[in-house]
């Protein structure tokens, strides 16, 4: 572990919220917050904790939601979860692999649950909190390049614009509070592990302090905006 990250902008004692905990980029958001004196406690939900969150469950959504509520309101929020490839799942290069159930299963994890996640979870979130959920580059259409990987870049796609029109809504009730949607750059994780541009990858523990410290440098007048891990604004 590398030396202790300090966040300044939530104030001494702020409490954290990380959905998606068992993943790499999930675990090492728990670790540096852990790490953060200013950090009271660090609350983790993932598939296998108590509650449980499933993003392919949404009535496991709702009901974390209401099982944590009491212990907030929580000043940062972290969404983690994604999913990218598993057995019968993999980036489609061409229009000719597109399958129904596979599309079906990304948007799921990827926009459909999230949806849920902000229905949910944006009401325990501090009236002077951060919530940040991790997007891609991919799901950028003003970046999209190389074409391919459909079901990933539309699902990510889809969270960008939840997540703005979220933070639209959320300025009107809670305009002190910030909703960010953020890149981690290619992360050695098993997530990323299979494909081209793995070898480059960063640690889980490095990306998630970089996008811990882009979170911390943004105000409420960046709501609704799409970050690189680097503090680069991106393009929709």
């Amino acid at each position: 572990m590398s030396e202790a990250l300090t966040l300044t902008s939530f104030g001494s004692g702020y409490k954290a919220l990380v959905i998606g905990a068992s993943g790499a980029i999930g675990q090492a958001f728990c670790q540096l917050l852990r790490a953060d004196a200013g950090c009271s406690s660090v609350r983790e939900l993932s598939r296998a904790s108590s509650p449980a969150l499933d993003l392919e469950d949404p009535t496991s959504i709702a009901a974390a939601a209401t099982a944590l509520a009491e212990h907030g309101p929580y000043q940062l929020i972290l969404h983690a979860a994604g999913l990218l490839h598993r057995p019968g799942i993999a980036p489609e290069k061409s229009l000719a692999a597109i399958e129904a159930d596979a599309l079906q299963a990304v948007f799921q994890v990827n926009a459909l649950g999230p949806a849920l996640v902000l229905r949910h979870f944006l009401p325990l979130l501090d009236r002077q909190g951060a919530m940040a959920m991790l997007s891609a580059k991919v799901g950028s259409i003003g970046d999209n390049r190389l074409g391919g990987w459909y079901a990933y870049r539309a699902s990510k796609a889809a969270l960008n614009m939840l997540i703005r029109t979220a933070a639209i809504e959320l300025a009107r009730s809670k305009p002190k509070a910030r909703l960010l949607a953020l890149h981690p750059g290619t992360v050695i994780s098993p997530l990323s592990q299979p494909f081209r541009g793995a070898a480059a990858a960063r640690p889980a523990e490095q990306a998630a302090a970089e996008m811990l410290r882009v979170i911390d440098s943004l105000g409420p007048e960046h709501s609704g905006s799409f970050h690189a891990y680097d503090g680069q604004q991106l393009p929709w």
